[in-house]
C-alpha cells in the first residue's frame, strides 16, 4: 500500500511538471493584462522546436556532447516559444486584436504545426518512422545520482531530470519578482490599470511585451519536458493532450500565484492520472473522474467570486487592450 501511494506521488509530479510550466508562464503573462489562450499551442510548439534542434545535433555526429546535447534543443525550444508568443504580441498588443480570439487561433496553429513537423520531419531527411531521439532524452531524463541511495524518497522525489527541478525554482523566482522587486510592481500595475501605470511614466507596450515573452518561453519548456523527458525523445501527434488547457486551469485554482501553482501543478497531476490507481473502474468512470481538474477549477472560481477579496482576483484590464489615446 505504502509503495502504492508513493508510486501515485512520484507520478503526479511527472504529470505536474509540464502543467507547472505552462501556469507559471500565462501567469506571468495575465499580470501585464494579457489574457493568451494559446498556451495550449506555445507548448506544442516549444515540443517540436526543441525536438527538431535535438534531432539536427543528434544525426549530424557521431559523438555527442551531453552539454550541447542539452543546450542545443534548450534553445531551439525557446525561440521557438518566443516566436509564436511574438506573434500573439503583435497582435494583440499592437494591432489590438482580440485577445480570446488571437489565442484560440494560435492554440490551433501550434498544434497543426508541431504535428506537421513531428509527422514530416523525418521524411525530409528520407528517413521513414517515428522520432525517436534516445540519446538526447536520456541527457534530459539523467536524474540526480545518489537518489537511489535515500530509499523510496529518493525514488518518488529525486528521481526526476533537471527540467523538473527548473520548473519549481522558476515558480519560486517569478513569485520573488512579482511580489518584492520593482519590476514586478511596474507588471502589476500595468495589469491592473494600463492608463494609470502609463502616466506614472511605465512603459506599458514594453511591459507586456516582455512579460508575454518570457511567459511564452517558460511555457514552451512545458512542451519540452513532454517530449524530452517524459517520453524519453519521442514524439506523437496530439500527445499532449489537454495539458495545456489544464495549465490555464491552474491559472485560477493558484489564483495568480506562481508559488501557489507548485502545489496546485501537483494536484493537478495527480488528478489527472489517479483513475490508473483505482483498482476495478469502468471506461465510462475513467472518464468522469478525468473531469475533475475543470471541476475543481469551476469551485475554486466560484468561492473567488464569492469571496471578493482583491489579492485573489485576476488583473483588472486582463483580456483588455490599452490603446494611449483612449486615456
Amino acid at each position: 500500500m505504502i509503495n502504492t501511494i508513493f508510486a501515485f506521488l512520484n507520478a503526479a509530479i511527472i504529470q505536474g511538471i509540464p502543467l507547472l510550466y505552462g501556469a507559471v508562464g500565462e501567469i506571468i503573462t495575465e499580470k501585464s493584462g494579457n489574457l493568451n489562450l494559446g498556451i495550449p499551442g506555445i507548448m506544442y510548439v516549444g515540443g517540436i522546436s526543441g525536438i527538431i534542434g535535438g534531432y539536427l545535433y543528434e544525426h549530424s555526429t557521431s559523438n555527442m556532447n551531453p552539454f550541447l546535447g542539452i543546450l542545443i534543443p534548450f534553445l531551439s525550444c525557446l525561440l521557438g516559444s518566443a516566436l509564436i508568443a511574438l506573434i500573439y504580441c503583435f497582435l494583440t498588443i499592437t494591432l489590438r486584436a482580440n485577445q480570446n480570439v488571437t489565442g484560440l487561433a494560435l492554440t490551433t496553429f501550434g498544434v497543426g504545426l508541431g504535428n506537421f513537423f513531428g509527422g514530416s520531419l523525418l521524411s525530409f531527411f528520407g528517413e521513414t518512422g517515428s522520432i525517436s531521439l534516445y540519446k538526447t532524452g536520456g541527457y534530459f531524463k539523467a536524474a540526480l545520482p545518489f537518489y537511489k541511495n535515500l530509499g523510496l524518497f529518493g525514488e518518488t522525489f529525486l528521481s526526476f531530470g533537471f527540467l523538473a527541478y527548473l520548473a519549481i525554482l522558476v515558480a519560486i523566482v517569478s513569485n520573488i519578482v512579482l511580489k518584492k522587486t520593482r519590476v514586478g510592481l511596474n507588471l502589476r500595475a500595468v495589469g491592473e490599470n494600463p492608463a494609470t501605470a502609463d502616466a506614472a511614466g511605465i512603459s506599458v507596450t514594453k511591459y507586456k511585451y516582455l512579460s508575454t515573452l518570457v511567459g511564452g518561453m517558460i511555457a514552451g519548456l512545458g512542451g519540452l519536458y513532454f517530449v524530452m523527458d517524459y517520453t524519453a525523445g519521442a514524439w506523437t501527434n496530439n500527445g499532449f493532450g489537454d495539458r495545456g488547457w489544464l495549465a490555464i486551469a491552474i491559472v485560477i485554482f493558484a489564483i495568480w500565484k506562481p508559488a501557489s501553482a507548485i502545489f496546485s501543478s501537483f494536484i493537478f497531476g495527480g488528478l489527472y492520472i489517479i483513475c490508473v490507481y483505482i483498482p476495478g473502474l469502468s471506461s465510462s468512470a475513467k472518464e468522469l473522474i478525468k473531469m475533475l481538474p475543470y471541476l475543481v477549477t469551476i469551485i475554486v472560481l466560484i468561492l473567488i467570486s464569492m469571496r471578493k477579496k482583491r489579492e485573489n482576483q485576476p488583473p483588472e484590464s486582463l483580456g483588455l487592450s490599452y490603446f494611449r489615446e483612449e486615456r
